[in-house]
């Protein structure tokens, strides 16, 4: 009976999730698959009977079969919001998921280029026409200020302030800076360098033959349409193929290069946070493992008490 009971108990659950919390099909599916294993782990013992003890070794099952734990912790929620529901409809001791906790997740480290190959793909110059020349600016302000994609795509040739619209972020290349706002709505100020200046007048002189549909933004496509996330993202690999830099160099890359370089040159923690925009310092603590990685190299490499 307890099949059945299980198998009841679930497929009203996932009512409740489709008519009242409108979940979408693709949701409710994934629901399903994380209780229908559940019900596996269970071999036909009622759900409502299992302990705390019973998902922990489940969840320590799923961990011996290498499952990410990014998918451990979803399949976790979702028999926790189950067994919250079921105790609404019948009488349980406790929710038997509560306190188990997924593995932790493997911290992997941001990958950056080396400086050499950094200034080597945004300074290419490449040719003069206005495709060319937006990609260089891009790419060197990307590098130069530690930008995200999404606030270099924000980015306006001027400050706009008016009554239908108001400027999130813009380039004041008078003073060499860049205004931009961050997550969470948070503005900053971040230095550009002279390059990326000198690029940026390059795309400026021939960006006014290109605006068509949008007239406030800095960069634009080959439609004069604002510059899109994706397309900084596809125009950026394509570059690093074509001058023969084998990773995968997306946006985010040339963004952990200029905190990797800007630690390892300054040592300056707390500048690095300003300039990137994090709200907490633990965020950019991280690029201090990647300057001991590399000061781990070098030592490995050269301290003759390091050799084996």
């Amino acid at each position: 009976m307890s099949a059945q009971d299980n198998a009841k108990q679930i497929h009203t659950y996932l009512k409740v999730l489709r008519v009242q919390r409108q979940l979408s099909p693709h949701t409710l599916s994934s629901y399903a698959l994380d209780l229908a294993e559940l019900v596996d782990f269970a071999q036909a013992r009622a759900l409502s009977s299992l302990s705390y003890f019973d998902v922990r070794r489940f969840t320590s099952q799923l961990h011996s079969k290498e499952l990410n734990p990014r998918s451990i912790a979803r399949k976790l929620s979702s028999w926790r919001g189950f067994y919250s529901w079921l105790a609404e409809q019948i009488e349980m001791p406790a929710n038997p998921v509560e306190g188990v906790k997924a593995p932790k997740k493997a911290k992997t480290l941001p990958k950056a280029l080396g400086a050499d190959d950094a200034v080597h793909l945004v300074a290419h110059h490449g040719s003069d026409q206005p495709t060319a020349l937006a990609n260089r600016a891009m790419f060197e302000l990307l590098y130069s200020s530690g930008l995200r994609v999404s606030e270099l795509v924000a980015l306006d040739v001027r400050d706009f302030s008016d009554a239908s619209y108001t400027s999130l972020a813009w380039v004041d290349s008078s003073q060499g800076e860049v205004h931009v706002t961050g997550k969470g709505n948070k503005q900053r100020i971040v230095p550009v360098g002279k390059p990326a200046l000198a690029a940026l007048q390059d795309w400026l002189a021939v960006r006014g033959g290109l605006v068509k549909l949008e007239s406030r933004a800095l960069f634009l496509n080959e439609r004069g349409a604002r510059m899109s996330v994706r397309s900084v993202q596809l125009r950026l690999k394509a570059h690093a193929q074509t001058m023969g830099i084998p990773s995968d160099v997306h946006p985010h890359v040339l963004r952990h290069s200029f905190a990797t370089h800007m630690l390892q040159s300054s040592g300056d923690l707390r500048a690095v946070q300003e300039m990137l925009g994090h709200s907490s310092i633990a965020a950019t603590q991280v690029y201090t493992a990647l300057d001991f990685q590399h000061l781990a190299k070098v030592y490995d490499a050269t301290h003759p008490r390091a050799k084996k």
